[in-house]
């Protein structure tokens, strides 16, 4: 995680993703286009950036800790944390490497902000990790260092962890929060959700396009949107939080959303920093 030789910065992106329901991407589904164009927008998005990420660091709502945990392996495993899917789903791989000296750069970081912080060198990647990835990055030819969620879930605290770690954009890495913007298991499917989630939708588009201090103002208090908890049941928001380190990492840079359509009835978008 170094800038360029020449002196020159190139700062990448931040982005928060939809990473669909479990291997959605990689199986036969009913109806056959369900994932299709997220798909589609996945594959895509190497376009939306200025160089080819040295690293690429991600948090994923499916890895939660009493404190934030950084993957250390060298060669990470593969975490199947998706249950009753096609056989051949759990023979999927993805061998990206680790990079012990970037994972310690973020632990690095994070101490510097006065925010503790551990190294977990057997965590292997989860489905939040590694269906997006090889999507994005089918080669899996980019090193990937995975952060946790805290799993307290606290909203400052996972803004003030992706501030502290907003110098790694200059470093040629790219950071990645993989969650779902509606995320109620109950509402999928069912077309009573599909009015709160576009409604939720709304007001998260808005804050994201905000000037950064109301941005995060407005996400410290997420719960208070219009229909927040519909989209985002309280005590199970973890496919919310990796938003919150992708928009401390933002810094200042105003973000906007570049994906969003109505997917199992409920609203579903992404938003990029930068």
């Amino acid at each position: 995680m170094t800038a360029h030789s020449s002196g020159q910065t190139v700062t990448q992106p931040v982005l928060f993703i939809p990473h669909g329901a479990g291997p959605c991407f990689f199986m036969d589904w009913q109806p056959t286009n369900t994932w299709d164009s997220m798909a589609n927008f996945l594959t895509g998005i190497h376009t939306r950036l200025p160089e080819r990420p040295k690293a690429i660091l991600i948090i994923s709502a499916h890895w939660q800790m009493p404190e934030f945990t950084i993957t250390t392996s060298i060669a990470p495993d593969l975490i199947y944390d998706y249950y009753g899917f096609p056989d051949h789903t759990y023979q999927l791989t993805y061998p990206a490497s680790g990079e012990p000296a970037s994972s310690k750069r973020v632990s690095n970081l994070l101490t510097a902000a006065g925010i503790p912080n551990t190294q977990d060198a057997s965590r292997g990647f989860d489905h939040g990790v590694f269906i997006p990835l090889k999507v994005i990055f089918p080669k899996a030819d980019i090193p990937v260092v995975q952060l946790s969620l805290r799993n307290d879930l606290d909203p400052t605290a996972h803004l003030t962890a992706g501030q502290a770690l907003q110098a790694l954009r200059q470093e040629g890495v790219l950071i990645i929060g993989s969650g779902m913007s509606f995320h109620n298991m109950r509402g999928y499917g069912d077309a009573h959700f599909t009015a709160p989630s576009e409604i939720f939708d709304d007001w998260l588009t808005q804050t994201i396009e905000s000037d950064s201090e109301q941005r995060d103002a407005a996400l410290r208090d997420w719960s208070m949107a219009p229909h927040a908890l519909d989209s985002h049941p309280l005590g199970a928001e973890e496919h919310l939080l990796p938003l919150m380190v992708i928009a401390g990492a933002a810094g200042n840079d105003k973000g906007t959303k570049i994906y969003s359509e109505q997917v199992l009835k409920t609203q579903l978008s992404a938003f990029q920093f930068g």
